[in-house]
Protein backbone atom coordinates (compact mmCIF):
# COMPACT_ATOMS: atom_id res chain seq x y z
CA UNK A 1 0.00 0.00 0.00
CA UNK A 2 2.13 3.16 -1.07
CA UNK A 3 2.12 5.55 1.98
CA UNK A 4 1.97 9.17 -0.45
CA UNK A 5 -1.23 10.84 0.40
CA UNK A 6 -2.68 13.98 0.71
CA UNK A 7 -0.41 15.35 3.79
CA UNK A 8 3.29 16.90 3.17
CA UNK A 9 4.56 14.14 6.28
CA UNK A 10 4.51 10.60 4.39
CA UNK A 11 4.95 8.29 7.25
CA UNK A 12 7.26 5.19 6.93
CA UNK A 13 4.47 2.60 7.91
CA UNK A 14 6.54 -0.47 7.45
CA UNK A 15 7.75 -2.53 10.91
CA UNK A 16 11.10 -3.12 9.40
CA UNK A 17 13.33 -0.41 8.19
CA UNK A 18 16.69 0.19 7.14
CA UNK A 19 18.94 1.87 9.30
CA UNK A 20 19.09 5.18 9.56
CA UNK A 21 22.39 7.04 8.10
CA UNK A 22 24.74 8.51 10.10
CA UNK A 23 25.29 11.85 8.22
CA UNK A 24 22.83 13.60 6.17
CA UNK A 25 23.65 13.26 2.25
CA UNK A 26 26.04 15.34 0.36
CA UNK A 27 23.52 16.05 -2.26
CA UNK A 28 25.80 16.70 -5.37
CA UNK A 29 27.83 13.19 -5.42
CA UNK A 30 25.67 10.73 -3.34
CA UNK A 31 24.45 6.97 -3.69
CA UNK A 32 21.14 7.07 -2.19
CA UNK A 33 20.23 5.60 1.14
CA UNK A 34 17.44 2.60 1.17
CA UNK A 35 15.20 4.84 3.20
CA UNK A 36 15.62 7.27 0.30
CA UNK A 37 15.00 4.18 -2.13
CA UNK A 38 11.94 3.45 -0.67
CA UNK A 39 10.72 6.79 -0.38
CA UNK A 40 10.96 7.23 -4.29
CA UNK A 41 9.50 4.44 -4.94
CA UNK A 42 6.62 5.15 -3.19
CA UNK A 43 6.37 8.70 -5.13
CA UNK A 44 6.96 6.49 -8.23
CA UNK A 45 4.04 4.65 -7.73
CA UNK A 46 1.93 7.27 -7.03
CA UNK A 47 2.87 9.06 -10.44
CA UNK A 48 2.24 6.12 -12.78
CA UNK A 49 -1.35 5.77 -11.03
CA UNK A 50 -2.20 9.27 -10.26
CA UNK A 51 -5.23 11.21 -11.12
CA UNK A 52 -4.55 14.10 -9.55
CA UNK A 53 -2.85 16.42 -12.25
CA UNK A 54 -2.25 16.51 -16.00
CA UNK A 55 1.63 16.24 -17.16
CA UNK A 56 2.83 15.28 -20.54
CA UNK A 57 6.18 13.47 -18.91
CA UNK A 58 6.77 11.55 -22.19
CA UNK A 59 5.61 8.09 -21.19
CA UNK A 60 1.72 8.35 -22.49
CA UNK A 61 1.40 8.19 -26.51
CA UNK A 62 -2.25 9.73 -25.92
CA UNK A 63 -1.29 13.36 -24.15
CA UNK A 64 -1.43 16.25 -26.05
CA UNK A 65 1.68 18.98 -25.56
CA UNK A 66 5.42 18.98 -25.71
CA UNK A 67 6.55 15.99 -23.37
CA UNK A 68 8.73 17.68 -20.46
CA UNK A 69 10.51 15.12 -18.06
CA UNK A 70 11.44 16.43 -14.60
CA UNK A 71 13.20 15.84 -11.26
CA UNK A 72 11.99 15.13 -8.44
CA UNK A 73 12.86 14.58 -4.85
CA UNK A 74 12.70 13.28 -1.37
CA UNK A 75 13.88 13.83 1.97
CA UNK A 76 13.81 11.47 4.97
CA UNK A 77 13.10 13.23 8.11
CA UNK A 78 12.07 12.71 11.43
CA UNK A 79 9.38 14.49 13.11
CA UNK A 80 8.91 16.11 16.62
CA UNK A 81 7.17 12.87 18.03
CA UNK A 82 10.23 10.57 16.61
CA UNK A 83 8.18 9.00 13.77
CA UNK A 84 9.80 8.49 10.20
CA UNK A 85 8.73 9.80 7.19
CA UNK A 86 9.32 11.62 4.12
CA UNK A 87 9.05 14.70 2.36
CA UNK A 88 8.31 15.11 -1.50
CA UNK A 89 8.78 17.87 -4.10
CA UNK A 90 9.22 18.65 -7.51
CA UNK A 91 11.76 20.97 -9.74
CA UNK A 92 10.24 24.22 -11.22
CA UNK A 93 6.43 23.82 -11.49
CA UNK A 94 4.01 20.64 -11.76
CA UNK A 95 1.08 20.51 -14.89
CA UNK A 96 1.31 24.64 -14.98
CA UNK A 97 0.67 24.89 -10.73
CA UNK A 98 3.12 24.95 -8.13
CA UNK A 99 0.35 23.37 -5.57
CA UNK A 100 0.18 19.51 -6.36
CA UNK A 101 -0.96 17.59 -3.67
CA UNK A 102 0.92 15.67 -1.32
CA UNK A 103 4.12 17.85 -2.57
CA UNK A 104 5.74 20.56 -0.31
CA UNK A 105 4.91 24.17 -1.32
CA UNK A 106 7.48 26.67 -3.28
CA UNK A 107 9.07 28.98 -0.81
CA UNK A 108 7.43 31.32 -3.20
CA UNK A 109 4.27 31.05 -5.42
CA UNK A 110 5.03 32.85 -8.51
CA UNK A 111 1.52 31.54 -10.42
CA UNK A 112 -0.41 33.15 -7.52
CA UNK A 113 -2.56 35.47 -9.89
CA UNK A 114 -2.83 38.00 -6.46
CA UNK A 115 0.92 38.36 -6.03
CA UNK A 116 3.23 40.86 -7.20
CA UNK A 117 4.65 39.12 -9.84
CA UNK A 118 1.94 37.81 -11.71
CA UNK A 119 0.51 41.67 -11.60
CA UNK A 120 3.59 42.64 -13.09
CA UNK A 121 4.28 40.05 -15.37
CA UNK A 122 0.70 41.34 -17.38
CA UNK A 123 2.32 44.80 -17.40
CA UNK A 124 5.55 43.26 -18.89
CA UNK A 125 3.04 41.02 -21.13
CA UNK A 126 1.11 44.15 -21.78
CA UNK A 127 4.39 46.39 -23.09
CA UNK A 128 5.65 43.19 -25.32
CA UNK A 129 2.27 43.37 -27.19
CA UNK A 130 2.71 47.05 -27.69
CA UNK A 131 6.30 46.80 -28.76
CA UNK A 132 4.79 43.85 -30.86
CA UNK A 133 1.97 46.00 -32.47
CA UNK A 134 4.00 49.39 -33.01
CA UNK A 135 7.00 46.86 -34.92
CA UNK A 136 4.34 45.26 -37.15
CA UNK A 137 2.45 48.60 -38.33
CA UNK A 138 2.87 49.22 -42.24
CA UNK A 139 4.43 52.18 -41.42
CA UNK A 140 7.25 51.04 -38.96
CA UNK A 141 7.85 48.21 -42.19
CA UNK A 142 7.88 50.94 -45.26
CA UNK A 143 10.40 52.58 -42.83
CA UNK A 144 13.14 50.11 -42.70
CA UNK A 145 12.21 48.88 -45.91
CA UNK A 146 13.40 52.27 -46.99
CA UNK A 147 16.26 52.31 -45.34
CA UNK A 148 17.06 48.70 -46.93
CA UNK A 149 15.83 49.80 -50.63
CA UNK A 150 18.34 52.73 -50.49
CA UNK A 151 21.13 50.87 -49.06
CA UNK A 152 20.98 48.53 -51.76
CA UNK A 153 20.38 51.38 -54.57
CA UNK A 154 23.63 53.30 -53.44
CA UNK A 155 25.72 50.78 -53.58
CA UNK A 156 24.47 49.41 -57.14
CA UNK A 157 24.91 53.36 -58.41
CA UNK A 158 27.93 53.55 -56.41
CA UNK A 159 29.26 50.58 -58.63
CA UNK A 160 28.16 51.75 -61.76
CA UNK A 161 30.16 55.24 -61.12
CA UNK A 162 33.36 53.79 -60.33
CA UNK A 163 32.99 51.58 -62.96
CA UNK A 164 32.46 54.52 -65.33
CA UNK A 165 35.38 56.20 -63.31
CA UNK A 166 37.84 53.30 -64.28
CA UNK A 167 36.74 52.91 -67.89
CA UNK A 168 37.29 56.73 -68.53
CA UNK A 169 40.88 57.21 -66.67
CA UNK A 170 41.71 53.84 -69.06
CA UNK A 171 40.52 55.92 -71.44
CA UNK A 172 42.42 59.39 -70.99
CA UNK A 173 45.32 56.73 -70.37
CA UNK A 174 45.48 55.38 -73.88
CA UNK A 175 44.79 58.90 -75.40
CA UNK A 176 48.13 60.34 -73.18
CA UNK A 177 49.90 57.10 -75.09
CA UNK A 178 48.96 58.24 -78.49
CA UNK A 179 49.23 62.10 -77.40
CA UNK A 180 53.05 62.09 -76.36
CA UNK A 181 53.78 60.47 -80.00
CA UNK A 182 52.35 62.91 -82.27
CA UNK A 183 52.45 66.42 -80.64
CA UNK A 184 54.94 69.06 -79.64
CA UNK A 185 56.03 68.88 -75.70
CA UNK A 186 53.83 72.31 -75.30
CA UNK A 187 50.65 71.03 -77.24
CA UNK A 188 51.06 67.39 -74.97
CA UNK A 189 50.93 69.39 -71.69
CA UNK A 190 48.03 71.88 -72.66
CA UNK A 191 46.35 68.63 -73.56
CA UNK A 192 47.08 66.50 -70.27
CA UNK A 193 45.88 69.12 -68.33
CA UNK A 194 42.64 69.12 -69.78
CA UNK A 195 42.59 65.06 -69.25
CA UNK A 196 43.30 65.83 -65.49
CA UNK A 197 40.42 68.40 -65.10
CA UNK A 198 38.03 65.91 -66.37
CA UNK A 199 39.39 63.38 -63.95
CA UNK A 200 39.28 65.86 -61.07
CA UNK A 201 35.83 66.33 -62.17
CA UNK A 202 34.54 62.88 -62.19
CA UNK A 203 36.18 62.74 -58.45
CA UNK A 204 34.66 65.53 -57.75
CA UNK A 205 31.17 63.90 -59.09
CA UNK A 206 31.86 61.31 -57.01
CA UNK A 207 31.98 62.90 -53.80
CA UNK A 208 28.90 64.72 -54.13
CA UNK A 209 27.33 60.99 -55.09
CA UNK A 210 28.27 60.03 -51.85
CA UNK A 211 27.42 63.36 -49.89
CA UNK A 212 23.76 63.14 -51.68
CA UNK A 213 23.48 59.26 -50.55
CA UNK A 214 24.67 59.94 -47.26
CA UNK A 215 22.17 62.65 -46.51
CA UNK A 216 19.31 60.76 -48.10
CA UNK A 217 20.16 57.67 -45.52
CA UNK A 218 20.41 60.05 -42.66
CA UNK A 219 17.23 61.39 -43.57
CA UNK A 220 15.66 58.03 -43.98
CA UNK A 221 17.19 56.94 -40.43
CA UNK A 222 15.51 60.43 -38.78
CA UNK A 223 12.13 59.11 -39.70
CA UNK A 224 12.51 55.77 -38.45
CA UNK A 225 14.26 57.03 -34.95
CA UNK A 226 11.35 59.47 -34.66
CA UNK A 227 8.89 56.36 -35.03
CA UNK A 228 11.10 54.28 -32.48
CA UNK A 229 10.89 56.80 -29.73
CA UNK A 230 7.63 55.66 -28.33
CA UNK A 231 8.84 52.06 -29.04
CA UNK A 232 12.26 52.68 -27.21
CA UNK A 233 10.25 54.44 -24.63
CA UNK A 234 8.24 51.68 -23.70
CA UNK A 235 11.21 48.93 -24.08
CA UNK A 236 12.74 51.22 -21.35
CA UNK A 237 10.01 50.48 -18.97
CA UNK A 238 9.83 47.20 -19.34
CA UNK A 239 13.11 46.76 -18.24
CA UNK A 240 12.78 48.74 -15.61
CA UNK A 241 9.74 47.19 -14.77
CA UNK A 242 11.22 43.70 -15.20
CA UNK A 243 14.44 44.45 -12.97
CA UNK A 244 12.26 45.75 -10.43
CA UNK A 245 10.89 42.44 -10.19
CA UNK A 246 13.51 40.57 -10.29
CA UNK A 247 14.69 42.48 -7.02
CA UNK A 248 11.72 42.17 -5.57
CA UNK A 249 11.22 38.06 -6.39
CA UNK A 250 14.81 37.51 -4.78
CA UNK A 251 14.04 39.57 -1.71
CA UNK A 252 10.54 36.76 -1.75
CA UNK A 253 13.59 34.10 -1.36
CA UNK A 254 14.63 33.43 2.09
CA UNK A 255 16.29 30.45 3.10
CA UNK A 256 16.32 28.96 6.60
CA UNK A 257 19.46 26.53 7.90
CA UNK A 258 19.64 24.16 10.82
CA UNK A 259 20.52 26.60 12.59
CA UNK A 260 18.02 28.78 12.18
CA UNK A 261 19.59 31.52 10.31
CA UNK A 262 17.27 32.89 7.29
CA UNK A 263 19.53 34.77 4.86
CA UNK A 264 17.60 35.79 1.20
CA UNK A 265 18.59 34.49 -2.53
CA UNK A 266 20.99 37.90 -2.96
CA UNK A 267 23.27 38.08 -0.28
CA UNK A 268 23.59 34.14 -0.39
CA UNK A 269 24.58 34.44 -3.98
CA UNK A 270 26.43 38.18 -3.43
CA UNK A 271 29.64 36.06 -3.13
CA UNK A 272 29.64 33.60 -5.83
CA UNK A 273 30.64 33.89 -9.42
CA UNK A 274 27.34 34.93 -10.52
CA UNK A 275 26.28 37.77 -7.89
CA UNK A 276 22.97 38.00 -9.51
CA UNK A 277 21.19 34.53 -8.77
CA UNK A 278 20.56 32.37 -11.94
CA UNK A 279 17.02 32.52 -13.31
CA UNK A 280 14.54 29.62 -11.57
CA UNK A 281 17.13 30.01 -8.11
CA UNK A 282 15.50 28.00 -4.99
CA UNK A 283 12.68 26.47 -7.07
CA UNK A 284 14.42 23.09 -7.46
CA UNK A 285 13.35 20.27 -5.42
CA UNK A 286 16.11 20.31 -2.87
CA UNK A 287 15.51 24.11 -1.37
CA UNK A 288 12.25 23.59 -1.21
CA UNK A 289 12.37 19.98 1.28
CA UNK A 290 14.51 21.88 3.36
CA UNK A 291 12.75 25.12 3.70
CA UNK A 292 9.72 22.92 4.74
CA UNK A 293 11.65 21.05 7.25
CA UNK A 294 12.97 23.89 8.99
CA UNK A 295 9.42 25.72 9.06
CA UNK A 296 7.84 22.40 10.61
CA UNK A 297 10.27 21.14 12.98
CA UNK A 298 11.28 18.52 10.78
CA UNK A 299 14.67 16.68 10.98
CA UNK A 300 16.67 15.98 7.69
CA UNK A 301 17.93 12.54 7.75
CA UNK A 302 19.02 12.03 3.99
CA UNK A 303 17.85 13.31 0.43
CA UNK A 304 18.06 11.92 -3.00
CA UNK A 305 16.61 13.35 -6.77
CA UNK A 306 15.27 11.24 -9.43
CA UNK A 307 14.40 11.73 -12.61
CA UNK A 308 10.69 11.07 -14.14
CA UNK A 309 10.04 11.12 -17.54
CA UNK A 310 11.62 11.79 -21.36
CA UNK A 311 15.22 13.27 -21.16
CA UNK A 312 15.97 17.33 -22.67
CA UNK A 313 16.89 16.82 -26.01
CA UNK A 314 20.51 17.92 -24.76
CA UNK A 315 20.97 16.64 -21.51
CA UNK A 316 21.36 12.91 -20.70
CA UNK A 317 18.73 11.76 -17.86
CA UNK A 318 17.41 9.02 -17.75
CA UNK A 319 14.04 7.57 -16.51
CA UNK A 320 13.86 6.74 -12.71
CA UNK A 321 17.41 7.58 -12.23
CA UNK A 322 18.99 9.47 -9.31
CA UNK A 323 20.66 12.32 -10.00
CA UNK A 324 22.85 14.75 -7.82
CA UNK A 325 21.90 18.55 -6.82
CA UNK A 326 22.58 20.84 -9.99
CA UNK A 327 25.30 22.87 -8.77
CA UNK A 328 25.13 26.26 -10.94
CA UNK A 329 21.39 27.21 -8.73
CA UNK A 330 21.71 24.63 -5.70
CA UNK A 331 25.28 24.50 -4.56
CA UNK A 332 25.38 28.12 -2.91
CA UNK A 333 21.90 27.59 -1.69
CA UNK A 334 22.06 24.46 -0.43
CA UNK A 335 25.44 25.24 1.36
CA UNK A 336 23.38 27.71 3.53
CA UNK A 337 20.54 25.04 4.36
CA UNK A 338 22.93 22.65 5.36
CA UNK A 339 24.64 24.30 8.08
CA UNK A 340 24.01 23.22 11.39
CA UNK A 341 23.85 19.15 10.02
CA UNK A 342 26.53 16.58 10.05
CA UNK A 343 26.63 15.84 6.17
CA UNK A 344 28.96 13.30 4.44
CA UNK A 345 31.88 14.28 3.22
CA UNK A 346 32.48 15.41 -0.26
CA UNK A 347 34.11 12.24 -2.03
CA UNK A 348 35.42 14.71 -4.94
CA UNK A 349 37.28 16.44 -2.42
CA UNK A 350 38.77 12.78 -0.72
CA UNK A 351 42.32 12.74 -2.18
CA UNK A 352 43.28 9.06 -3.99
CA UNK A 353 46.54 8.06 -2.93
CA UNK A 354 48.10 5.68 -5.33
CA UNK A 355 51.29 4.37 -3.68
CA UNK A 356 52.71 1.93 -6.36
CA UNK A 357 54.84 3.02 -9.28
CA UNK A 358 52.66 3.93 -12.82
CA UNK A 359 52.48 0.77 -14.97
CA UNK A 360 54.87 1.79 -18.66
CA UNK A 361 53.79 0.15 -21.15
CA UNK A 362 56.49 1.36 -23.57
CA UNK A 363 59.51 3.28 -23.24
CA UNK A 364 62.18 4.67 -25.09
CA UNK A 365 64.88 7.30 -24.78
CA UNK A 366 62.09 9.98 -26.64
CA UNK A 367 58.84 8.74 -24.78
CA UNK A 368 56.42 6.48 -22.82
CA UNK A 369 53.43 5.58 -22.29
CA UNK A 370 51.66 4.84 -18.91
CA UNK A 371 48.64 2.93 -18.14
CA UNK A 372 46.73 5.34 -16.54
CA UNK A 373 44.86 3.71 -13.34
CA UNK A 374 40.86 4.95 -13.25
CA UNK A 375 40.08 7.53 -10.62
CA UNK A 376 43.01 9.15 -11.20
CA UNK A 377 43.91 12.78 -12.80
CA UNK A 378 46.02 13.12 -15.81
CA UNK A 379 47.30 16.43 -14.71
CA UNK A 380 46.84 18.81 -11.03
CA UNK A 381 43.16 19.67 -10.34
CA UNK A 382 41.98 22.93 -8.34
CA UNK A 383 42.12 20.49 -4.88
CA UNK A 384 43.81 17.71 -6.02
CA UNK A 385 47.47 17.28 -7.06
CA UNK A 386 48.65 13.71 -7.52
CA UNK A 387 48.07 12.92 -11.00
CA UNK A 388 49.74 11.02 -13.54
CA UNK A 389 51.95 14.81 -14.41
CA UNK A 390 52.95 14.80 -11.02
CA UNK A 391 54.53 11.03 -11.10
CA UNK A 392 56.16 11.41 -14.37
CA UNK A 393 57.92 14.49 -12.40
CA UNK A 394 59.59 12.54 -10.10
CA UNK A 395 60.21 9.38 -12.79
CA UNK A 396 61.42 11.86 -15.22
CA UNK A 397 63.84 14.63 -12.80
CA UNK A 398 65.41 15.62 -16.08
CA UNK A 399 62.48 15.93 -18.71
CA UNK A 400 61.57 19.00 -20.69
CA UNK A 401 58.53 20.31 -21.62
CA UNK A 402 54.87 19.35 -20.30
CA UNK A 403 55.13 16.05 -20.47
CA UNK A 404 51.74 14.37 -20.82
CA UNK A 405 50.96 15.12 -24.54
CA UNK A 406 47.39 14.70 -24.30
CA UNK A 407 44.05 13.81 -21.33
CA UNK A 408 42.14 11.00 -20.10
CA UNK A 409 39.11 11.78 -18.10
CA UNK A 410 39.90 11.19 -14.03
CA UNK A 411 37.38 7.68 -14.08
CA UNK A 412 38.89 6.46 -17.37
CA UNK A 413 41.98 4.44 -17.21
CA UNK A 414 44.18 3.28 -20.23
CA UNK A 415 47.20 4.48 -22.36
CA UNK A 416 48.66 8.25 -21.99
CA UNK A 417 51.48 9.23 -24.14
CA UNK A 418 54.31 11.30 -22.63
CA UNK A 419 57.18 12.91 -24.13
CA UNK A 420 60.34 13.57 -22.43
CA UNK A 421 61.68 16.99 -24.34
CA UNK A 422 60.28 19.56 -25.79
CA UNK A 423 60.70 19.06 -29.46
CA UNK A 424 58.81 14.96 -29.04
CA UNK A 425 55.93 17.04 -27.48
CA UNK A 426 55.55 19.29 -29.92
CA UNK A 427 55.84 16.96 -32.52
CA UNK A 428 53.38 14.86 -31.09
CA UNK A 429 50.93 17.62 -29.79
CA UNK A 430 51.42 18.76 -33.99
CA UNK A 431 49.75 14.66 -34.87
CA UNK A 432 46.75 15.11 -32.59
CA UNK A 433 46.04 18.51 -33.79
CA UNK A 434 45.95 16.73 -37.36
CA UNK A 435 44.18 14.17 -36.29
CA UNK A 436 46.61 11.56 -37.88
CA UNK A 437 46.75 9.73 -34.11
CA UNK A 438 44.41 6.90 -34.12
CA UNK A 439 43.07 5.74 -30.85
CA UNK A 440 41.31 2.93 -29.67
CA UNK A 441 38.96 2.65 -26.78
CA UNK A 442 37.24 -0.21 -25.06
CA UNK A 443 33.92 0.22 -23.19
CA UNK A 444 31.17 -2.23 -21.80
CA UNK A 445 27.52 -0.20 -21.97
CA UNK A 446 25.07 -0.88 -19.50
CA UNK A 447 22.76 -2.69 -21.95
CA UNK A 448 21.99 -4.44 -25.49
CA UNK A 449 22.09 -1.88 -28.85
CA UNK A 450 20.62 -2.77 -31.48
CA UNK A 451 23.58 -1.25 -34.23
CA UNK A 452 26.72 -3.14 -34.54
CA UNK A 453 28.99 -0.40 -35.83
CA UNK A 454 28.53 3.19 -36.78
CA UNK A 455 29.45 6.86 -36.61
CA UNK A 456 27.60 8.63 -33.66
CA UNK A 457 28.11 12.96 -34.64
CA UNK A 458 26.61 14.88 -31.81
CA UNK A 459 27.95 18.61 -30.80
CA UNK A 460 29.02 19.14 -27.20
CA UNK A 461 29.58 21.48 -24.85
CA UNK A 462 30.15 21.81 -21.06
CA UNK A 463 26.87 22.32 -18.83
CA UNK A 464 27.20 25.40 -17.41
CA UNK A 465 24.80 24.23 -14.35
CA UNK A 466 26.28 21.04 -13.66
CA UNK A 467 30.33 21.34 -14.66
CA UNK A 468 32.10 18.95 -15.90
CA UNK A 469 28.97 17.55 -17.21
CA UNK A 470 28.23 18.07 -21.30
CA UNK A 471 25.54 19.72 -23.23
CA UNK A 472 24.58 18.11 -26.54
CA UNK A 473 24.53 21.45 -28.31
CA UNK A 474 23.78 22.14 -31.73
CA UNK A 475 24.13 25.90 -31.58
CA UNK A 476 26.89 26.81 -29.67
CA UNK A 477 28.80 22.86 -29.13
CA UNK A 478 32.07 21.64 -30.63
CA UNK A 479 32.45 19.36 -33.51
CA UNK A 480 32.41 15.72 -31.45
CA UNK A 481 32.68 12.48 -33.73
CA UNK A 482 32.67 8.78 -32.87
CA UNK A 483 32.80 5.64 -34.34
CA UNK A 484 31.99 2.93 -32.53
CA UNK A 485 31.79 -0.95 -33.69
CA UNK A 486 30.08 -3.96 -31.17
CA UNK A 487 33.06 -6.21 -30.30
CA UNK A 488 30.34 -8.86 -28.05
CA UNK A 489 27.05 -8.99 -26.36
CA UNK A 490 27.69 -10.27 -22.24
CA UNK A 491 25.09 -10.60 -20.16
CA UNK A 492 23.01 -7.88 -21.29
CA UNK A 493 26.00 -5.61 -21.76
CA UNK A 494 27.57 -4.59 -24.62
CA UNK A 495 31.70 -4.36 -25.27
CA UNK A 496 32.16 -1.73 -27.88
CA UNK A 497 35.25 -0.04 -29.38
CA UNK A 498 34.84 3.07 -29.47
CA UNK A 499 37.20 5.31 -32.37
CA UNK A 500 37.20 9.34 -31.47
CA UNK A 501 37.51 11.44 -34.43
CA UNK A 502 37.43 14.06 -32.29
CA UNK A 503 38.46 14.52 -28.64
CA UNK A 504 35.81 16.74 -26.12
CA UNK A 505 35.48 15.92 -22.65
CA UNK A 506 33.24 13.46 -21.84
CA UNK A 507 32.64 13.11 -25.15
CA UNK A 508 32.68 9.26 -25.35
CA UNK A 509 30.55 8.56 -22.27
CA UNK A 510 27.82 11.42 -23.52
CA UNK A 511 27.62 9.73 -27.27
CA UNK A 512 26.92 6.37 -25.27
CA UNK A 513 24.35 7.29 -22.99
CA UNK A 514 22.60 10.21 -24.98
CA UNK A 515 19.49 9.98 -26.76
CA UNK A 516 20.23 10.61 -29.89
CA UNK A 517 23.46 8.45 -29.31
CA UNK A 518 23.49 4.82 -28.50
CA UNK A 519 21.17 5.30 -25.63
CA UNK A 520 22.81 3.06 -23.26
CA UNK A 521 25.73 4.70 -20.80
CA UNK A 522 28.94 3.16 -20.08
CA UNK A 523 28.76 0.62 -16.96
CA UNK A 524 29.56 2.43 -13.82
CA UNK A 525 29.44 6.06 -15.58
CA UNK A 526 28.23 8.01 -12.35
CA UNK A 527 27.58 11.23 -14.17
CA UNK A 528 25.66 9.64 -17.18
CA UNK A 529 24.81 6.31 -15.88
CA UNK A 530 24.49 4.51 -12.59
CA UNK A 531 27.92 4.58 -10.56
CA UNK A 532 29.67 1.03 -9.75
CA UNK A 533 32.95 0.30 -8.44
CA UNK A 534 34.40 2.39 -11.87
CA UNK A 535 33.80 3.47 -14.95
CA UNK A 536 34.07 0.56 -17.96
CA UNK A 537 35.54 2.37 -20.21
CA UNK A 538 39.60 2.01 -21.29
CA UNK A 539 41.99 3.50 -23.61
CA UNK A 540 43.30 0.64 -24.82
CA UNK A 541 45.32 1.24 -27.89
CA UNK A 542 46.91 3.98 -29.51
CA UNK A 543 48.67 4.17 -33.10
CA UNK A 544 50.99 7.34 -34.08
CA UNK A 545 54.52 8.08 -35.52
CA UNK A 546 57.52 8.22 -34.08
CA UNK A 547 58.78 12.06 -34.10
CA UNK A 548 62.41 10.62 -33.99
CA UNK A 549 62.33 7.06 -35.68
CA UNK A 550 59.82 8.31 -37.94
CA UNK A 551 58.40 4.89 -37.78
CA UNK A 552 54.30 4.20 -36.86
CA UNK A 553 54.05 2.68 -34.04
CA UNK A 554 51.52 0.95 -31.81
CA UNK A 555 51.21 0.35 -28.54
CA UNK A 556 48.14 -2.20 -26.69
CA UNK A 557 46.98 -2.12 -23.52
CA UNK A 558 44.82 -4.89 -22.53
CA UNK A 559 41.30 -3.55 -20.99
CA UNK A 560 41.31 -4.29 -16.39
CA UNK A 561 37.69 -5.44 -16.92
Amino acid sequence: MPLFSASYFHEFRVTELPELPEKFTFPFYYEPHPLCIMAAQDVQQYLETQTDFVHNFGLNSTLKGNPIGKMFGVMVVKNEANKLGYLAAFSGKLAESNDIKGFVPTIYNTLNQAGFYKKGEATLNRFNAEIKTMEASKEFALAQKNIKDAEVRYQTELLELKQNIKSEKKHRDQERAVAKQVMLDTEYAAFNELLSEASKKLQIELKQFKRHWKYKQETLEKELSVMKLPIDALKQKRAALSATLQSQLHQQYRFLNANGEECSLLDIFRDTVTPIPPAGSGECAAPKLFQYAYQNHLEPLAMAEFWWGVSPKSEVRKHKQFYPSCRSKCEPILGHMMKGLQVDNNPILQIPHYNEDLDIVFEDDYLLLVNKPHEFLSVPGKRIQESVYTKMKQYLPHATGPLLVHRLDMSTSGLLLVAKNMRVHKQLQKQFIERTVKKRYIALLDGVIEQKEGVIDLPLRVDLDNRPQQLVCYKHGKLAKTKFEVITVEDGKTRVYFYPITGRTHQLRVHAAHQNGLKTPILGDDLYGTKLDRLHLHAERITFKHPILKEELTVHCSAPF
